[in-house]
């Protein structure tokens, strides 16, 4: 996509879901008759919610349904939010994203030196140099750098496994303080860099929630799609791509019944990526991320509100987030989970 379009695009996307639409039960089955082809791995790959590459800040499963006790549920959702702060603030965690550069065929010269055909934010002038071709991703160390792969030092030529092979190689440098992984983003191929000394990660100054309240917990009634079934799911990049559509999850609010689409990631549970009336205010503006475990034999699963999360694009620049559906704009508060991120120090 062009540059000047695919700006274009995303500033559409993003001021859709700053006005997000009611949500109401669809009596056209047309959308259900009609199930698209499971996408590959390697599409599944272009947002930072894909089974394609590590999630450091990946959320534990919500409560199983019948944990009614509310002092439980307290010190459960406690541990979970500081579990999620654990992975959020990892050395490798996505606070310690520091660049995102497109990498073209052929071959370019990578560093943080001024001359360097991609230039990172981070480690020597001249670090090496990565090789695009119909082969795959390959890289090779400037001599005297010292790169390291899985704890072993690279010597020549090497070439690299990226998001759409599961899991991407990491290769660390500057001491081990630093990274770059490639990944696949609508069918083309990035760098991504990572350093524990950024600023978005020594800075951190925690996230802000909603009080917990166990109203915003749900046993909610899945509804499957057809096997097969896709939803298109637009990026911060202004890229849309298919992801296999699992169902989708109904439940009532003050005597109100919502619905929200899940896709599926490929460990079983059920991802919800969705946009309310709060992110236009208290909560980031192009929506939130929500997991629920897989339905029970009789249809249901738990969907609790109170452990619905910022995506990674609340924090860093440098990440690929997945935006809310159309389908999964709540015309309602959800006064739970989350606030917008507000950080880091200056």
């Amino acid at each position: 996509m062009p540059n000047a379009l695919q700006t274009i695009v995303r500033l559409f996307i993003l001021a859709t879901l700053m006005s997000p639409i009611a949500c109401s039960p669809s009596t056209d089955s047309s959308a259900v008759d009609s199930p698209a082809s499971a996408s590959s791995a390697a599409d599944a790959s272009v947002t930072d919610a894909g089974p394609a590459e590590t999630r450091p800040d990946q959320v534990a499963s919500n409560p199983a349904a019948s944990d009614r006790d509310e002092t439980h549920w307290a010190e459960t959702d406690a541990a979970w939010h500081a579990e999620r702060i654990e992975r959020l603030t990892a050395p490798e965690g996505w606070l310690s994203l520091v660049g995102f550069h497109w990498v073209e065929p052929g071959e370019h010269r990578i560093g943080s030196g001024p001359d360097r055909d991609i230039r990172l934010a981070v480690g020597p002038e001249r670090l090496g140099l990565i090789r695009l071709d119909d082969d795959g991703v390959r890289f090779t160390p400037e001599p005297g750098v010292v790169a390291r792969l899985k704890d072993v030092p690279l010597d020549g030529e090497i070439l690299l496994a990226t998001s759409a092979d599961g899991q991407p190689d990491r290769v660390h440098f500057d001491d081990g303080q630093a990274s770059f992984e490639a990944l696949v983003r609508g069918g083309r191929i990035a760098l991504r860099v990572r350093d524990a000394r950024a600023h978005t990660r020594t800075g951190f100054v925690g996230i802000e929630r909603f009080d917990p309240d166990p109203s915003w917990r749900f046993e909610a009634r899945f509804e499957p799609h057809p096997a097969g079934k896709t939803l298109d799911i637009a990026n911060v990049l202004g890229q849309l791509e298919p992801m296999p559509n699992q169902g989708v999850l109904v439940f009532t609010r003050d005597g109100r019944e919502h619905r929200l689409e899940t896709v599926d990631e490929g460990d079983g549970r059920l991802f919800v990526i969705f946009a309310d009336r709060t992110n236009s205010s208290d909560t980031y503006g192009a929506g939130r991320f929500l997991y629920a475990d897989p339905p029970d034999d009789n249809g249901r699963s738990v969907l609790d509100f109170n452990r619905a999360y910022n995506p990674p694009c609340a924090f860093t620049a440098h990440s690929t987030c997945p935006l809310p559906p159309p389908e999964n704009r709540l015309d309602v508060r959800v006064e739970a989970g989350e606030r917008r991120y507000t950080g880091p120090t200056t």
